[in-house]
């Protein structure tokens, strides 16, 4: 009961003090380009023949000179038509080229081992990084750069789903929501993580960890390679604004979700320790509220339970308006259930003794 009551009075404490940095701690962006440099926006591709031509048309429809734009593709060992949509996508856009990865590089693999083969080939001094079922934003280029600063090693935009279904909603809900929590101890200065479908590193800071092909595998790369060029001194930025909001398509079935979902708990192992307290507060409410009522009332339950309901929804308001969103009332309360729902089944899927599934290949 004591035990109860504590964690409660530290779960809503830590939660109200979250919604105030929300609102009080914005950090301003700049939102203006001095100076246009040449950038590289690297993709890996696998077996994206439906989706890949949505990321291309996007990154061609980017706010951006085309002859400061260097867009290198990797074909990871595709077994669908990917590199035929892409070359026939490409043939008359000089700025595009695609290679078919063909061998490793160092430590690398997968995704990281082509994204590694890219960096070998680009020629400037900023790599934008995108995945090939994203579509970005007109003016992510734009946007990116300005927070990239002398310091600056990393800059991490947001990514959200785009779809209409139901499951597709909650899914872009859930993404906003998680980004959001992160992106109020990022306006701290403190490390968080990033996202390697939408972030940006300086050329510099890469080669100084010697690549992807130079850093410890991961199933996460972008996150290993986000602690890397910290651990090197170099500054972080993560932005949260429709200027950098990159739209994914959604986890097509329950199966690709809760890969996709294992797979990101694995790399959330390598999260610094307050943003570890955070989501063990947050996924630990359940657990505890209901042993609880062994103990209350069900009033008082209740009462837990919408006030916790509540400022939920009210940060996640917030979120959602700020990138130009927005849900209707009764999708908040599905939101909570699905967050009930989705966080036991994939407790209990994470610690299952299977391999991890990525893109066909097992880990």
């Amino acid at each position: 009961m004591i035990v109860s009551v504590a964690y409660f009075i530290l779960y809503f404490s830590l939660f109200i003090a979250l919604m105030a940095l929300l609102v009080f701690n914005r950090k301003p962006y700049t939102l203006k380009l001095g100076y246009q440099p040449r950038v590289s926006i690297l993709i890996a591709a696998r077996n994206e023949e439906h989706t890949i031509l949505r990321c291309l048309q996007a990154i061609e429809a980017l706010d951006y000179p085309k002859d400061k734009l260097e867009v290198l593709i990797g074909d990871d060992a595709s077994t669908d038509t990917t590199r035929v949509v892409v070359d026939a996508y490409i043939q008359d856009k000089p700025q595009y080229t695609c290679i078919t990865i063909t061998h490793t590089l160092g430590k690398a693999k997968g995704k990281a081992n082509v994204l590694a083969h890219l960096a070998k080939l680009a020629t400037t001094d900023f790599y934008f990084y995108t995945d090939a079922d994203i579509a970005v934003p007109p003016g992510w280029i734009k946007a990116m750069l300005s927070e990239m600063r002398e310091d600056v090693g990393v800059v991490t935009g947001i990514t959200t789903i785009e779809g209409n279904g139901f499951f597709a909603k909650l899914q872009a809900m859930d993404w906003l929501y998680a980004l959001g929590l992160m992106q109020v101890v990022s306006d701290l200065g403190l490390r968080v993580t990033t996202m390697g479908n939408n972030m940006l590193l300086r050329r510099q800071a890469y080669e100084q960890v010697g690549g992807f092909e130079g850093i410890d595998f991961s199933i996460t790369e972008d996150i290993a390679i986000f602690n890397q060029v910290l651990k090197r001194g170099w500054g972080f930025r993560n932005i949260y604004n429709k200027y950098v909001l990159a739209l994914s398509t959604p986890a097509a079935t329950l199966s690709a979700y809760l890969q996709q979902r294992r797979r990101w708990m694995r790399g959330s192992m390598h999260l610094p320790l307050y943003m570890a307290i955070i989501f063990i507060l947050h996924s630990a409410y359940y657990p505890v509220l209901l042993p609880f009522f062994a103990y209350t009332s069900v009033g008082i339950m209740l009462a837990i339970f919408t006030f916790k309901l509540l400022l939920q929804s009210v940060y996640l308001h917030i979120c959602m308006r700020r990138v130009g969103h927005s849900a209707s009332w009764w999708m908040y309360i599905c939101f909570e259930l699905y967050m009930v729902v989705s966080s036991v089944i994939l407790i209990i899927y994470f610690f299952l003794p299977v391999k991890t599934q990525w893109k066909g290949r097992k880990y």
